[in-house]
């Protein structure tokens, strides 16, 4: 049959598509492009450390790492970057810090040393803390004072506007320290604690300045005030006046219990890093290298010429400060004390 007697028209098999209308197609590859684009943003923000929250954007800062300190390997657990609670140090973050613990007893020249020290831009040292008995009351106390001041938290006048590179406190022997060694030397080791030992050397001299700082305590003879330091030699001249009369037949044994106590403190803390220091040594300062260049050394500060306004009280021999002078002198000779006798004791 001819397409002429076809009974189905050839139009029937001819599908016309219907256009789609351009305003959606654009409006689907715009769609695309916005969800690209906000997928995209998301990645990078997330890279630099900026979050999208609630319509705003939280800015993370991110800390730079602080240069590493060319020191030695064994020298690392004793350098620190204390974060204060009480203010922000960020000026002084990588400032490194080092911890330190003057251990001495009274009337050894421990609060000029620490004059000295405080003298330094770079050095804060916060005093006998462990005087007042509620913070030495237990080891948890201890530590809990211990970790404000080396956290830099323990506000005092020895706080400096420089960046602090080394700070600590003066602490006495019969203050907490004797009694709690083992878990205060477990601390040192822990935290990175230097010592700094401070000692007489000779002990009748010690003995004379705290019997005379005793007297003060109750006479008060500088205008009804008790000073266990002087600032002025009229003031010195003052305190110097009182002589006092010591008791010869317990004078050795005091002297060795006094020798006892300072051989258990180094024996107890010997495996801390340390330096030990006579304070008739640290007086003269007569050889070009002095025993305040080693300290300064010792925490790694710049060296500086240290000085301090506080002023020796006890000048010259001791047969001036003592009414009993002649029995002392008997009670010491031919015993292994008899060189205190000595105006300028060497040992």
């Amino acid at each position: 049959m001819g397409d002429e007697h076809s009974l189905i028209p050839k139009d029937s098999f001819v599908f016309k598509l219907p256009k789609k209308s351009p305003l959606v197609l654009r409006m689907v590859v715009l769609l695309f492009v916005m969800v690209c684009a906000v997928y995209i943003c998301s990645i990078c923000l997330k890279q630099i450390g900026v979050v999208p929250s609630a319509g705003f954007l939280n800015v993370e800062v991110f800390e730079r790492p602080c240069p590493e300190p060319n020191i030695e390997p064994w020298d690392i657990p004793y350098v620190h970057y204390p974060k204060p609670k009480t203010y922000n140090r960020e000026e002084c973050s990588c400032n490194p810090v080092r911890y330190f613990a003057i251990l001495s007893m009274q009337r050894s020249g421990s609060g000029w040393f620490e004059t000295l020290l405080n003298n330094h831009t770079n050095i804060s040292s916060n005093g006998e803390i462990f005087s007042v008995k509620d913070r030495r009351a237990n080891v948890s106390t201890i530590f809990e004072t211990l970790d404000k001041v080396y956290n830099l938290d323990w506000l005092s006048s020895a706080s400096k506007n420089e960046c602090t590179s080394a700070v600590g406190l003066k602490w006495m022997l019969n203050q907490g320290l004797m009694k709690n060694h083992e878990e205060i030397v477990d601390y040192f080791k822990t935290r990175g604690v230097s010592a700094i030992f401070l000692f007489r050397r000779n002990l009748l001299r010690r003995m004379i300045s705290v019997l005379a700082n005793s007297y003060d305590r109750d006479a008060k003879p500088l205008n009804g005030t008790h000073k266990s330091h002087v600032h002025s030699p009229k003031e010195a001249e003052i305190l110097a006046r009182y002589k006092p009369l010591i008791n010869t037949t317990l004078l050795i044994n005091e002297l060795k219990q006094v020798q006892e106590m300072t051989s258990k403190a180094l024996s107890y803390f010997n495996t801390t890093r340390h330096i030990f220091l006579y304070y008739e040594d640290v007086v003269k300062n007569r050889t070009v290298r002095t025993r305040l260049d080693d300290v300064q050394e010792f925490l790694k500060v710049p060296r500086l010429d240290l000085k301090s306004r506080q002023v020796k009280i006890h000048h010259g021999p001791l047969s001036q400060h003592v009414q009993n002078w002649e029995d002392v002198q008997k009670t010491l000779k031919g015993t292994g004390f008899e060189n205190f006798l000595l105006e300028d004791y060497r040992k």
